[in-house]
């Protein structure tokens, strides 16, 4: 059980946009709430299909959200990094999750009950702002990715994820090597391509120079023309 001082603090320190907005008696309640979940590498966190109830907050890792497709293919629809908050939108539209999610590393989640959440934001304006402006900007990533996805070519969406990849996890202490170590199937899905074809165009990217590949190790070395394919093809 984490004592009621760490967990104000957490809030505090790791959720402290959030935590900003509220009045101190709304951030009693929420401390009595909050709930922190460790997940192992690839364990789900919840599944499409189910119903929502609580807002999850990424306070360490990394998470994919994600859809299955037709024949057994995930696509990959956003990435989660700390401190970034998901699995309400379901519950605002009062529906089942359409998604899922799950760790891609060791990672460690904050739950709030959605109705606890719910009560707040009708009572405190800037909450309710907080969260219009967290699902705008996702809605505006989405539909990014959508247009990209649909009309680039392999390449350019393979680019596209590296640099995604880059913009969310950043890299390591060398500068080059991005920090987060993904399969090729998840790289696959992310970019909206088979394994194989996966596989191919790193060894492209590879070749070109463009990039170096150690497992599941991948430096990006010219990072000016993998911008340039991912607009350009």
């Amino acid at each position: 059980m984490v004592k009621k001082s760490t967990l104000e603090s957490i809030l505090q320190q790791e959720m402290s946009d959030f935590w900003a907005l509220l009045e101190n008696e709304e951030k009693r309640i929420i401390a009595e709430n909050f709930k922190i979940q460790n997940f192992k590498k690839n364990e789900i966190i919840y599944s499409e299909g189910e119903n929502p109830a609580q807002l999850m907050c990424l306070l360490k890792g990394k998470v994919k959200i994600y859809k299955d497709g037709v024949g057994g293919r995930s696509q990959i629809i956003r990435l989660i990094r700390p401190v970034q908050y998901f699995g309400y939108r379901a519950y605002f539209s009062r529906e089942p999750y359409v998604t899922a999610a799950a760790a891609i590393e060791n990672s460690i989640v904050g739950f709030l009950p959605m109705p606890l959440v719910e009560e707040h934001i009708r009572k405190n304006n800037g909450l309710a702002w907080f969260f219009i402006k967290e699902l705008s900007n996702d809605l505006g990533i989405s539909d990014a990715r959508t247009v990209n996805l649909t009309q680039k070519h392999i390449r350019g969406r393979l680019a596209e994820s590296l640099l995604v990849l880059k913009e969310n996890y950043g890299v390591e202490e060398d500068g080059l090597t991005l920090n987060i170590y993904m399969a090729r199937e998840d790289l696959a899905n992310l970019s909206n391509m088979t394994t194989s074809n996966a596989i191919r165009t790193l060894s492209s990217f590879t070749n070109e120079k463009i990039i170096t590949v150690d497992g599941r190790r991948i430096q990006i070395i010219d990072e000016e023309r993998l911008r340039k394919i991912s607009k350009f093809g």
